[in-house]
């Protein structure tokens, strides 16, 4: 709204009425103004390069950080973890924020590899929209499916990005094809690679109808500008060639006779893909892909929650906690909530409701988040993130809101599938191991079990994937400072029964099982596999649960 329109509009009201008015434009503003979204990808498609690339076009950083190089000064902006830089892949989920052409821009940069999974689908919550980064070379992989499924399921908008037209890619119609048949959903080219390899020449905006040609040798890490003309310069088509330029008429006339229609409202339901090419690394269709995103990823969305559709223009405060990170600054040692906000206006030192507590708790310094980096914020609307100190009173899924009782939708589960022994050799660094375990858990990093006969001092710790043991190894370690001894067991999966179960202590004999308590003193049995699992069902008689009780 205008401020000319909304000055008449409240000409005739009382003064409260016309500042109550004005409060609610300028909200709708700023959320107006926002634009919240993930990136996926299978591991190595590009996700953490196309990020950083993203960030410099968008001016937020002015140089690129190398992710695979471990020699190189500066690492990847989103990989702040020590072991990330180590190994040169996404451990944990980062937060970046940054202003673009007059949006406010929250970039969630997720794992690729399936052993952080639980991570990425929790973050994904969070998210209004997603960025699908697609290998060229590979196609569409199997992460990139699971994550795919995942935002389907959401309804949310989904952006594809095919990465890596620089070196030796499938043909791109065959891509395209890939991306439907396998993922089941249309997919429109919003422009178009100009050769591949080192014949690639640049992008094709179908759009605009111009030619995005880059200067030979461009500076991987530095934003430098494209050189873009029309099909009609004799400069651009001498640059592209004539080959080269036969194949895009060619490959141009059939998209626009037998390819998809572009429909705007179709791509808001998650029902069709807008494609755009490029080389993350070379700089090549970045800005064009940042530009055609913003154009089209939607401002934040309505949650839906136990109490009706609550819209992101909401007069009243409400959030969720989607991800705690500990340890993230290391000279402190603090612990880090991160809030997804979902309706109204966040104002510094505001009191809110934790619902799960019913409790009303202070918020007294929300935190812009940018990776590692941190600053005070006065204020932050629907569809930001924000990061607040936490003293260990919040979980991942609770509620902050102005009115008491708000929920909404339950996180996602996840059942662990690896399980091990966790031990100290020294006694004396007990306190600072259970300390350690404790908050990884509240993390949701792992799932902890108790063996009642031995107690805290070798609980057994369930994750996902097993590269998330390493990670527990060395976090306990260097956040810590205690080695631990990880002994991995053979069981396979876990299964939750009723605490009143008559006949669970027949599983207590069985070399098959063990019995356990998790986290709530919920009785869990570690079994070796789904098999095995049907079969101790039937031949004990009790029923098995795949979450436990809070979670169904």
């Amino acid at each position: 709204m205008k401020a000319s329109d909304l000055n008449a509009e409240n000409s005739g009201r009382p003064p409260e009425d016309r500042e109550t008015a004005k409060r609610l434009a300028e909200l709708g503003c700023q959320i107006g103004s926002r634009r919240t979204f993930a990136i996926i990808s299978h591991p190595d498609a590009g996700k953490t390069t196309l990020t950083e690339k993203l960030l410099l076009f968008g001016g937020a950083i002015r140089l690129a950080g190398s992710v695979k190089s471990r020699k190189a000064e500066r690492y990847a902006t989103s990989d702040w973890m020590e072991l990330e830089r180590q190994r040169g892949i996404s451990i944990t989920s980062s937060v970046m924020q940054f202003e673009y052409l007059g949006h406010i821009i929250n970039i969630l940069d997720t794992p690729g590899h399936q052993d952080f999974s639980e991570d990425t689908y929790r973050t994904l919550t969070a998210a209004d929209s997603a960025v699908m980064i697609i290998d060229g070379a590979k196609g569409v992989e199997a992460q990139t499916i699971k994550l795919f499924q995942v935002c389907r399921r959401r309804g949310i908008p989904i952006f594809t990005f095919i990465n890596k037209m620089d070196r030796d890619a499938k043909n791109p119609l065959d891509l395209m094809d890939e991306v439907e048949k396998v993922l089941g959903i249309e997919a429109y080219a919003m422009n178009w690679p100009i050769g591949m390899g080192s014949y690639f020449k640049g992008i094709y905006d179908r759009e605009k109808r111009t030619v995005e040609r880059f200067r030979p040798g461009s500076s991987h890490k530095t934003a430098e500008a494209a050189l873009s003309g029309s099909l009609t310069d004799e400069e651009v088509r001498e640059g592209i060639g004539a080959d080269l330029l036969a194949a895009l008429r060619e490959e141009i006339e059939l998209l626009d006779l037998a390819g998809n229609t572009f429909d705007r409202e179709r791509v808001s339901r998650g029902e069709v893909t807008p494609v755009f090419f490029g080389s993350a690394l070379n700089n090549f269709g970045v800005p064009q892909f940042l530009s055609g995103f913003l154009a089209l990823a939607p401002r934040p969305q309505p949650r839906e929650t136990n109490l009706g559709r609550l819209k992101p223009d909401s007069a009243e405060f409400a959030g969720f906690v989607f991800k705690i990170q500990a340890n993230m600054d290391a000279s402190h040692r603090d612990r880090i909530a991160f809030i997804r906000i979902c309706a109204g206006r966040y104002e510094r030192g505001m009191t809110v409701v934790h619902t799960r507590s019913h409790r009303r708790l202070r918020l007294a310094q929300p935190q812009q988040i940018f990776a590692q980096e941190r600053t005070i914020l006065d204020e932050a609307y629907a569809g930001d993130i924000i990061g607040v100190h936490d003293n260990g009173t919040l979980r991942i899924g609770d509620v902050l809101a102005e009115r008491d009782g708000l929920e909404f939708e339950a996180m996602p589960f996840f059942s662990p599938e690896n399980f091990a022994r966790v031990s100290i050799a020294n006694a004396l660094k007990r306190k600072q191991f259970i300390k350690g375990i404790r908050e990884l858990q509240e993390e949701g990093a792992i799932h902890v079990f108790r063996d009642p006969h031995l107690g805290v001092e070798a609980p057994i710790i369930g994750v996902v994937g097993q590269l998330q043991f390493d990670v527990l190894a060395y976090r306990l370690r260097e956040e810590y400072g205690v080695p631990v001894s990880i002994n991995h067991l053979t069981y396979g999966l876990v299964r939750w029964v009723a605490a009143e179960e008559p006949n669970l202590k027949l599983l207590k004999d069985s070399n098959m099982s063990l019995v356990v308590l998790d986290k709530d003193d919920n009785p869990a049995v570690l079994l070796l596999d789904e098999w095995k699992a049907a079969w101790m069902s039937e031949r004990y008689g009790i029923k098995f649960y795949a979450e436990p009780a809070v979670n169904r």
